[in-house]
Formats: C-alpha cells, sequence, structure tokens
C-alpha cells in the first residue's frame, strides 16, 4: 500500500524527511543513496540493526533498498521507516538475473507484494534489449504505472528505449547509468524526459577530488537527473557504503553547490515524493 493521503503534511509524518530537514541536519552534505541491496546472504553477517547503524554512520539522509529475496527489504523498513526507501525486486534469490524476465510466477508474487507493502519503484532488474517486451516485463510497466512506481532498470539503451516505448510516462532509474560513456548518457536524457541515472558501481568520473571534465559537462547539462549510489551486490560491499558516501561528498564539492546538492540528495528525494505521494 502506497502514502494515498492527499494531505502532505500527513505523509511527511509518515515518511519522515523533507529538504529542509536534510539541509540543516548536518553539516556534511547529505547523501540519499539510491543503490542498495540486503539480499539473503547478507543477513547473517550483516544484521537488521548493524546495517541500520552503517548506513547512519554514513550520514545518508534515505537509502533505496531492494534484496533477493524481498524479505531482507522489509526487515530494513521495519528497523528504520525513516531512512529506508523500500523498492521491489522480481528476485526470489540470487541466480535468477537472467531467468526472471521468461518465469511466469514473478508476476502473481509482484502483485501480491505491491497490494500489502509500501514501495517507491519495482528493481533492481537485469533487462537487455528485446526482453524488455517479453510479458512478464510488460507486466511490470504496467504494474510500476498503476501503483505510480518508478523502474530501476539494469540494462542497455535498448532496453530503456523499449520501456519506453511501451509507456512514454514510464519513470525509469537507469542503474550504474547504463555503464555507458558520459555522452551516451546525455544523449539519453535528452530524448526522455523522465530517464535518470544512478552512479552506483562506478568511479571513472572523479578522482582526487575532482570531476572529469566530460562528466562535469553531463552534470552541468542535467543536474536534475544524476544520483549517487553504492550497489552492495554482495554482502561484503555493506561495509563500503562509509567510504563511499565519504568519496562521494569529496568530488561532489568540485561542483557547483546547487549541482551538487541535486545530485547528492534532492533528486532522489524528488523522485521518492513522487513515488509516495499522490
Amino acid at each position: 500500500m502506497k502514502c494515498l493521503t492527499a494531505s502532505l503534511l500527513s505523509c511527511v509524518f509518515t515518511f519522515g524527511f523533507t529538504i529542509a530537514q536534510a539541509e540543516t541536519s548536518q553539516a556534511e552534505t547529505p547523501i540519499i543513496d539510491t543503490h542498495i541491496h540486503y539480499s539473503h546472504d547478507a543477513w547473517t553477517i550483516t544484521p537488521p540493526k548493524k546495517a541500520i547503524g552503517i548506513l547512519r554512520d554514513a550520514g545518508l539522509q534515505k537509502a533505496f533498498v531492494s534484496s533477493s529475496s524481498d524479505e531482507g527489504t522489509q526487515m530494513l523498513y521495519a528497523e528504520a521507516p525513516d531512512l529506508i526507501v523500500p523498492v521491489l525486486r522480481p528476485y526470489r534469490w540470487r541466480g535468477e538475473t537472467g531467468t526472471w524476465f521468461r518465469d511466469e510466477s514473478v508476476i502473481p508474487m509482484l502483485e501480491e507484494l505491491l497490494a500489502k507493502n509500501t514501495y517507491a519503484g519495482i528493481g533492481e532488474f537485469h533487462i537487455y534489449g528485446d526482453n524488455a517486451n517479453l510479458p512478464v516485463m510488460r507486466r511490470v510497466v504496467e504494474l510500476a504505472s498503476e501503483y505510480q512506481l518508478f523502474l530501476h532498470l539494469h540494462g542497455d539503451s535498448d532496453a530503456v528505449e523499449h520501456v519506453f516505448a511501451q509507456d512514454p510516462n514510464a519513470k525509469i532509474l537507469w542503474a550504474h547509468s547504463g555503464f555507458d560513456d558520459p555522452y551516451t548518457i546525455a544523449d539519453m536524457l535528452k530524448r526522455y524526459p523522465n530517464l535518470t541515472a544512478d552512479l552506483a558501481f562506478r568511479n571513472e568520473h572523479a578522482s582526487n577530488g575532482k570531476v572529469e571534465s566530460e562528466w562535469r559537462e553531463l552534470f552541468l547539462a542535467f543536474p536534475d537527473r544524476i544520483m549517487v549510489g553504492t550497489d552492495t551486490f554482495s554482502p561484503e560491499r555493506w561495509y563500503y557504503i562509509i567510504d563511499h558516501a565519504d568519496w562521494s561528498r569529496e568530488w561532489l564539492a568540485d561542483l557547483p553547490k546547487d549541482v551538487a546538492e541535486k545530485i547528492a540528495y534532492k533528486n532522489a528525494l524528488a523522485l521518492t515524493e513522487w513515488a509516495l505521494h499522490e
């Protein structure tokens, strides 16, 4: 169930965070990490309380969390609903990244979970090329529209194009910016106004606290469309979250303040508020 109240104030009370709070919560740049996984193999190594402690120690204002299975996301959301933005992954365990889009049992699982839980998006899921036109993926696009959710899509530009052909009004958070170069990313962002991109598991855009010139051009051209992320795809990556947040603050400081704030947290917050409020 989503927050469907007409009162913005009551929704803010429920989800507990505003831009004004972020700007005054701490001296360091607030960060919203848009790419966190808490899958079954991380639960015993990093129990929920410890995981939430890591996220808070990193100074994160929010974290977009998905997991295989969704139980991990629900454990963290129950522990810290003010911090966790739940995202529904169509995986029940590891090893489904290349098969889920041909598995029709995924659809009733998603429909059941969407009917009873709070989510801001569906993903992160892996999809490439024409596979984005298969029936399971088409239904995922429909569900995102029905529930007003973003799609956290890990795939190539072809898959992104196919999804927008199905639903031009879809909102896509392009995981890892498609692992594309900044010029291709810029072209995609220009073509699709509802496309945003995260920088998870990428470090070529900055070094020694300085943003590389071609990436600076991208960030300045599309300051409202880029977000930061870590990607805890394996359990040990949880112990990189704090370092990644610190590193992100270093290179963000090399950008104009207004651009840095948008990439650091304002863009992610706007996407969260769109998904969780009517």
